[in-house]
């Protein structure tokens, strides 16, 4: 459960992927000291820095910058790559079409996910069927996003070992039929600058209060704007101000489910008071799309607020839980 946290946790991860391929790893002194702060911050925040990742700080920036040159093209540019059901949601959608409960959030963005093959996942991953739509300018768009997906899924399986380690003590229980050939979700979001009215913002919600759906997210967010938000268990309003090469990372939905709430997927939001415009990238790590993600026994047994091995969470399919979402998410 989350508590009145007043910042992020900062953990240095390098130790845990030093061993990350020892089947032994759990007996390692500087995995089981990354394992320990994973698992405070989980179940006190749901969110937390992560610095000696691996992934370089030239890669990231350069995500980053690729993604702003993409926003700052002509609309009807833009537009070549439209998002629509037809293509799977996924392309580009015009500021406000995305909503959250209701309200059009302030945001730009592409929509990138895993491409399913056709008939795969039969009527519920039809929806999401079709190929991701990459813009032809800039000229390396493609190429730069899909070496950047590949290095976010290693290092996001890696992290999930360490929690996985915390909750079970094996390293392994988000593999094979929950999370072996994971799904996952990339957004590319443009925040417009804030307007300024009598020298004060406007304070535009970018994105409204919600929480991320699938195991882990990992947050590539501009190093000099302070936008994202995390609400603590007394209702306070906590900035992630922006550390230079790190990702903050926070736990979804299914990894709740899965903890039986031991773990929290925290309410999250942004809003973008600065006069400049923000650009942040953002990459789901799911589980399998068709794996059922109920509580984990021995997570029963641990619920702080259970006895004799209470079950709190219902069970729940991934894609099921991730198409109702998606079809209600978008003003069309």
């Amino acid at each position: 459960m989350a508590t009145d946290f007043k910042s992020l946790p900062v953990i240095d991860i390098s130790p845990l992927l030093l061993k990350c391929d020892d089947p032994d790893m759990a007996e390692d002194a500087g995995v089981t000291e990354v394992v320990r702060q994973l698992d405070r911050a989980c179940r006190d925040a749901g969110f937390f820095y992560v610095i000696g990742h691996g992934i370089s700080e030239v890669l990231i920036n350069r995500v980053r910058e690729i993604t702003r040159e993409f926003f700052k093209l002509p609309y009807e540019e833009k537009l070549k790559i439209k998002m629509t059901p037809a293509a799977g949601y996924r392309g580009y959608q015009r500021i406000g079409e995305n909503v959250t409960k209701g309200v059009p959030d302030i945001h730009e963005a592409i929509d990138c996910y895993k491409e399913l093959k056709q008939g795969e996942y039969g009527d519920t991953g039809k929806v999401m069927e079709g190929p991701n739509q990459w813009p032809e300018n800039p000229q390396e768009f493609k190429d730069l996003m899909e070496e950047y997906i590949k290095l976010c899924i290693d290092l996001s399986t890696k992290i999930l070992r360490g929690i996985s380690i915390a909750l079970c003590g094996s390293p392994y229980e988000f593999e094979g039929k929950m999370a072996g050939d994971p799904f996952w979700v990339m957004r590319l979001i443009g925040y417009p600058g804030a307007p300024f009215t009598n020298g004060k913002p406007e304070n535009d919600i970018g994105c409204g209060a919600h929480t991320d759906y699938g195991l882990l997210t990992l947050v590539n967010q501009d190093d000099d704007k302070t936008a994202l938000q995390v609400r603590n268990f007394g209702g306070d309003w906590i900035s992630a101000i922006p550390i230079l090469g790190s990702f903050v990372c926070n736990i979804g939905d299914m990894l709740k489910i899965l903890s039986n709430g031991i773990y929290e997927s925290t309410l999250h939001r942004v809003i973008n008071s600065s006069p400049q415009y923000r650009v942040c990238v953002a990459f789901f790590y799911e589980t399998n799309f068709d794996a059922v993600v109920e509580p984990l026994d021995i997570c029963k047994q641990k619920y702080p607020g259970g006895t004799g091995g209470s079950q709190v969470f219902k069970r729940a399919v991934y894609g099921e839980h991730l198409v109702s979402k998606v079809q209600t998410n978008f003003a069309m």
